[in-house]
């Protein structure tokens, strides 16, 4: 698998250099109002309660608060001027896999780095967890270059041989845990394991989730080669499979397709928006148009 980022650190920088340029486009539709709305919260932190005051909106009427009072209170709040952006992101071997010439990780590194550095201009702290079947690499959100280099750094390596399994449902469990401050949180994921969506609903009630799944063509077109042995990367279950029969073939699209609306319905009923990324898309492209859009369901 080739690396999205080179080797040496000249590179490194040289690349980190041309994301900038991309990253600042998408920082300003990060910042945006359009996008911020979406939110719960709207970009401000709860700040205490005070008594309610004619033409307060009574939507910010604290009802356990004014039960115990007797009398109306109102809770206030107070603009954030930093969003803490954490990345939780799959390494697991189920995402090594890709059918046209990029893998699920690289797709996810490359986009996770863009968000990064997006998140630099706009001066977030930025964290991040990578799982494979165990917790690899952790953080808490920090600000810095030298500290976005290093999170680019580890962006770019391979994992040596990654652990069988995955750690998803630990690796959000753990993020919950580590982020005190509600922040703006990216699962990078394909979503190919059991027993994350506990997790997942947890860390939604109190941080801005947003879910991005990486798919591939393969996940709803098999190629037409004939019998062919196929290998789930996680378990190392064989199972041949007749590829050239029109009645697998509409199985095979007609379940991915089923998975991925029964994921995005989950998502939304639990306050994470879902974010749907093919290994043939341009990240960039993506995510801005993901930005940019005015109507998305609220949370």
């Amino acid at each position: 698998m080739k690396r999205f980022l080179q080797d040496d650190r000249e590179s490194l920088v040289r690349r980190a250099a041309l994301l900038r340029i991309s990253a600042a486009a998408l920082a300003q539709n990060m910042k945006s109002g359009s996008f911020r709305s979406l939110y719960k919260g709207q970009g401000i932190e709860f700040n205490g309660v005070r008594e309610y005051f004619l033409g307060d909106d009574v939507r910010s009427i604290d009802w356990n608060v004014t039960a115990r009072m007797d009398r109306p209170f109102v809770k206030t709040f107070e603009e954030e001027r930093e969003l803490p952006v954490f990345f939780v992101i799959d390494r697991s071997l189920s995402m090594s896999t890709g059918s046209k010439g990029k893998t699920r990780l690289e797709q996810a590194c490359e986009a996770a780095a863009l968000l990064v550095l997006a998140s630099e201009h706009i001066s977030s702290p930025v964290g991040v967890v990578f799982f494979d079947g165990r917790i690899e690499f952790s953080c808490a959100p920090q600000s810095g270059r030298t500290h976005i280099m290093t999170l680019l750094s580890k962006l770019e390596e391979l994992p040596d041989g990654a652990a069988p399994g995955s750690a998803l449902p630990l690796a959000l469990s753990g993020a919950f845990k580590l982020l005190r401050k509600r922040s703006l949180v990216f699962v990078l994921s394909d979503f190919r394991c059991a027993g994350w969506e506990r997790e997942l609903a947890l860390l939604g009630s109190k941080h801005d989730l947003i879910a991005v799944r990486i798919i591939d063509p393969m996940d709803t077109r098999l190629p037409d080669l004939g019998t062919l042995d196929f290998i789930d990367s996680e378990s190392g279950m064989r199972l041949p499979l007749p590829t050239s029969s029109s009645v697998l073939q509409g199985e095979w699209r007609d379940d991915s397709n089923f998975r991925k609306e029964v994921w995005k319905k989950y998502c939304l009923t639990h306050s994470c928006v879902p974010l749907v990324m093919s290994c043939e898309d341009d990240p960039l492209k993506v995510l801005l148009q993901f930005f940019e859009k005015k109507e998305r369901p609220r949370l």
